[in-house]
């Protein structure tokens, strides 16, 4: 707390200038408002940043909000909104303001012009926030976007163009999933994530982390399968068959139900690898039929299973548990079971959100995970002052034997508090205890409103009535509701709104998110929770003999400061248990999260690419490496390759036909093999190609290429997915079950890489039936020297894998870089083998670079003789004779302590050197001495050695020497 009140008293500093500020922006009228904002981008775009700006912009965005909504930001506000725009969370308590505090941030950064995004749980709160927000943006000249689960591509493309857009976190999130599965660029319409602004940030970042985001298509019917799993689940007994973990709510079968399982499914060995489907089948019965609860996870309407929301109560129509879960549920209640679909494209919201470049949160309650926030998303919890003092009591907590002697209590209580009128808002943990607690106030003629996941349309308007006189609402989870409970003048004198809590939850927030519904700025008020030990916690939590102890109680109840503590504790325990598991599916996730950013960068780059023949010689050289692999392990001896088998393979389907012998291929090795094998498909392939329109092939290109990712994709996803489900059975072997995961998934993927080569390959190949002639062959068998449609682009795309910039690539630094790579890789044979492909195709591209770089100049280069031999001396070299090798040895030594100007000046410089190098020694070039007004006074060649005579180069004080490079 000591670095919360420290960091709160620096922005409390800065909140202080904003509001010294407010006469001076009181007197600008709504025009000079929004010239404000035109002057803030200006500033930006002249360098400078947006802390600079902070004050003034928050100053502007303050008076903006007064006028159009008549509300003054309070300076706990202000710092809420500072704490936003460094990108921590924010925790504000019930009250404080918190959608009036993300204004501030928003205006700011959305001034950069890269966007921003305000995440909200749900769509009502998005558009009522965007609503109510966007007069304000409005009046300063910015845009407001408000993106819907109902919008047409259009719609959406349009709503993320803004300069901010309101959105919910799902469709955020499915929105991203669907940008990565266009066929062009344009129609995607997310640009890059800049910056989030989460409302209910720990709902969002930490309840919801647990489901991952799911884009699903295709069926694969196993109905009847579900069907004798849930059969055979529901043959069991919890005493002989099943082991329940309480804690950590897993269950397994004992060494009864493993037999009974294999005797039931006639099969030997449970275990066994070839099983892992009907395993996977019987896991999720179990769970469906002995964790699961109705009314609790999930709710049956219309002959649908619809989940529940753990932490808010509301129903969550649309949405489904993945991986075979859903159907298992669907089959335990007799409902119809959807065919189960394959996953096309999938995320976690936590591999989500570290995509931003910053994100940031609000929420009222989010101290107690702080630890989780910094590892995952690496942002900070500070906690806000609140704007005046807290003066709910917050009382101790009434401990009962049994659920109906605290229900009994609770009417009791709640009997005295209705007949003074105050208000009483009963919170409570599922539906299936909600209702329960009406028939206790419909039997003591008790009016009450109710909001749980069955008839949350009603929510708003019943919380905005919950603190009027007399009020009685019950609630299933009051967090995230995004509607405060306003009191009366008359309720405020009663002593305000009294929570009562029926049992507590798992989590510590999601009781302090209850206990907040009361007390809001400075208002009066109480909260209290009832518990019994046959609540949940406490059956998971407490021994036994406790719970005996406590039903000799009877009706009557303890209030203990010790057992509070206890009950505390088993939160914190539980917690941790949610946290690791949140972790453990972060930590698989993380492996396919490097997966997926490697192919959605991919799959960007073939969107874009004008011409994919680049793309088609990197596929040509991964299929050649694996034919020569695969014809490697058809003989022993380590090293040999059968080059019959190899040739036979690729002669006429590949390559053409005849095209490559026995003896072009002895003694080179596999990656040379593999080289000379894909630049003969390429000439293949650009024979068949040769009369067909540019425009034609490049998108037949794009499609298959695209078509053959997408499938493959979603087949490795599917496969990593099954391989995860059974893959903790490693334990028993001693094995690392997440060590596993990775290797497997990595051999999964490297597979995946070569079916999208051959696939790709293998239907462009087919799509043109040309034959191809000898003589166009002959004309083009040196790959090296053709000229294959290189772009700009394709050109950025291989400076981006080696990590060139455009304006340092040269020899030297690609020879550099090269070695960088050949010395990080050096235990990786398959991965030198790349390289060295790559290099080649690097080294075919130099002439048209130096070309490039010559043509950027727009003349030939003229330097003087004083200008040489000054570069000469810096790059200490002998004027007489110098080679091309001691010109990139000396670069290179200059370079490692060189800045970005500095090296730039090296580039030319290196290139001037290593044209005077070649020219001295492979062209003999001949030089031109000439005087001030260009006339030739001398000419000379140079020696047979390459060098100049220092005689020649004396003869005249003034000299330019003309040099072509290139």
């Amino acid at each position: 707390m000591a670095r919360d009140k420290s960091i709160i008293k620096k922005h409390g500093k800065i909140a202080d200038q904003i509001i010294s500020l407010e006469s001076e922006y009181e007197k600008l009228n709504d025009e000079q408002l929004k010239t404000k904002t035109s002057e803030f981008k200006e500033r930006i775009a002249n360098g400078e940043s947006l802390d600079s700006i902070l004050v003034e912009a928050f100053a502007t965005v303050r008076e903006a909000a007064n006028r159009i909504l008549g509300m003054k930001t309070y300076r706990v506000q202000l710092i809420g909104a500072i704490i936003l725009h460094q990108g921590d969370i924010a925790e504000m308590k019930t009250g404080e303001g918190k959608t009036l505090t993300g204004l501030f941030p928003a205006y700011l950064n959305a001034l950069s012009g890269l966007g921003v995004h305000v995440v909200t749980v749900n769509e009502y709160l998005s558009k009522r926030d965007s609503e109510i927000n966007g007069q304000v943006y409005n009046l300063l000249g910015l845009t407001v976007g408000l993106n819907g689960r109902d919008l047409t591509k259009d719609a959406k493309r349009r709503a993320y163009a803004q300069d901010i857009t309101y959105t919910t976190n799902s469709e955020l999130g499915f929105d991203y999933l669907r940008d990565n599965m266009v066929y062009k660029f344009e129609q995607k319409v997310q640009r890059k994530l800049n910056y989030a602004i989460i409302d209910e940030a720990d709902s969002i970042l930490i309840d919801e982390a647990r489901t991952p985001l799911i884009i699903s298509g295709g069926s694969q019917n196993r109905i009847n399968m579900y069907k004798a799993a849930d059969s055979f689940a529901k043959t069991l007994n919890q005493m002989d068959h099943v082991e329940i973990d309480l804690e950590s709510k897993q269950v397994y079968l004992s060494d009864k139900g493993i037999h009974k399982a294999q005797s039931y499914f006639s099969i030997d060995n449970l275990f066994d690898f070839r099983n892992t489907g009907v395993f996977h089948l019987i896991m999720n019965a179990l769970k469906a039929n002995f964790t699961f609860k109705k009314e609790v996870e999930y709710t049956v309407q219309d002959n649908e299973i619809i989940l529940i929301d753990q932490f808010t109560g509301r129903t969550m129509p649309g949405r489904a548990y993945s991986d075979g879960l859903q159907q298992a549920l669907q089959a335990k209640e007799g409902v119809s079971i959807e065919e189960e679909t394959a996953t096309l494209a999938t995320i976690t919201y936590q591999n989500f959100y570290r995509l931003y470049n910053k994100l940031s949160g609000m929420t009222g309650t989010a101290k107690t995970e702080e630890e989780e926030f910094i590892k995952i998303y690496n942002t900070r919890v500070i906690c806000c002052p609140t704007n005046k003092p807290i003066i709910r009591v917050d009382e101790a907590d009434l401990t009962f034997g049994t659920i109906n002697a605290k229900l009994k209590k609770l009417i009791v209580d709640l009997k005295e508090l209705n007949e003074i009128g105050r208000p009483v808002l009963i919170g409570t943990t599922s539906v299936e205890s909600s209702e329960q607690v009406a028939r206790y106030l419909e039997n003591a003629n008790l009016k009450f409103e109710m909001i749980n996941a069955k008839n949350h349309h009603r929510e708003a308007e019943i919380v905005e009535k919950a603190g009027n006189l007399g009020a009685i609402t019950l609630a299933t989870n009051m967090a995230g509701r995004g509607t405060d409970i306003k009191l009366t003048d008359e309720t405020r004198k009663l002593g305000g709104l009294f929570v009562m809590g029926i049992e507590r939850n798992e989590a510590r927030r999601i009781d302090n998110q209850l206990r907040g519904r009361s007390g809001r700025q400075g208002d009066p008020g109480n909260s209290r929770f009832y518990i019994s030990m046959e609540d949940e916690l406490m059956v998971r939590f407490t021994a036994p003999k406790v719970r005996e102890m406590f039903l000799k109680l009877g009706d009557d109840h303890i209030k203990s400061k010790m057992f509070t503590r206890a009950i505390t504790n088993a939160q914190k325990k539980l917690e941790g248990l949610n946290f690791d598991q949140r972790k453990n599916v972060l930590d698989y996730d993380n492996i396919l999260s490097q997966q997926r950013e490697a192919m959605y960068s991919q799959r960007d780059g073939i969107l874009q690419q004008e011409d994919l023949k680049v793309v088609l010689s990197r596929f040509h050289y991964t299929i050649a490496f694996e034919m020569v692999e695969r014809n490697s392990e058809l003989v022993r001896g380590e090293g040999t390759i059968n080059l019959k088998s190899l040739i036979d393979s690729v002669d006429g389907q590949l390559i053409p036909k005849n095209s490559l012998s026995e003896d072009d291929l002895a003694g080179l090795e596999k990656g040379q093999i593999a080289k000379l094998i894909s630049e003969k498909m390429m000439i293949f392939y650009l024979a068949k190609i040769s009369d067909v329109p540019e425009n034609v092939i490049s998108e037949l290109e794009r499609r298959t290429i695209l078509q053959a990712f997408d499938k493959h994709w979603t087949k490795h996803i599917n496969l990593a997915q099954k391989l995860r489900s059974g893959i903790y059975l490693q334990q028993y072997a001693q094995n690392n079950p997440l060590h596993e995961y990775v290797e497997e998934s990595a051999k999964l993927f490297a597979k995946m890489k070569v079916a999208i080569a051959e696939e790709s390959v293998e239907k462009l190949n087919n799509s043109f039936i040309k034959e191809v002639s000898q003589e166009y062959l002959n004309q083009s068998m040196d790959i090296g020297k053709r000229v294959i449609n290189i772009t700009d682009k394709d050109i950025d795309v291989i400076l981006e894998e080696w990590n060139i910039e455009k304006n340092k690539f040269s020899r030297p630094f690609v020879e550099k870089k090269l070695k960088e790579f050949q010395e990080t890789f050096k235990d990786d044979q398959s991965k030198l083998e790349r390289l060295g492909y790559q290099f080649t195709v690097l080294d075919g591209l130099m002439k048209k670079l130096d070309e490039m770089f010559m043509a950027k100049n727009k003349q030939t280069l003229k330097v003087s003789q004083e200008g040489i031999d000054k570069i000469i001396a810096k790059f200490g070299l002998t004027q007489k004779l110098f080679t091309a090798e001691e010109v990139k040895l000396k670069f290179e030594e200059l370079s490692k302590s060189a800045d970005q100007s500095e090296i730039n000046n090296l580039l030319i410089e290196t290139q001037i050197l290593l044209a005077i190098a070649n020219q001295l020694k492979e062209q003999k070039s001949e030089f031109v001495i000439t005087d001030k007004e260009g006339k030739v006074e001398k000419k000379f060649k140079t020696n047979d050695d390459g060098s100049i005579s220092e005689d020649d180069i004396k003869d005249t004080e003034q000299v330019q020497t003309k040099i072509k490079i290139g």
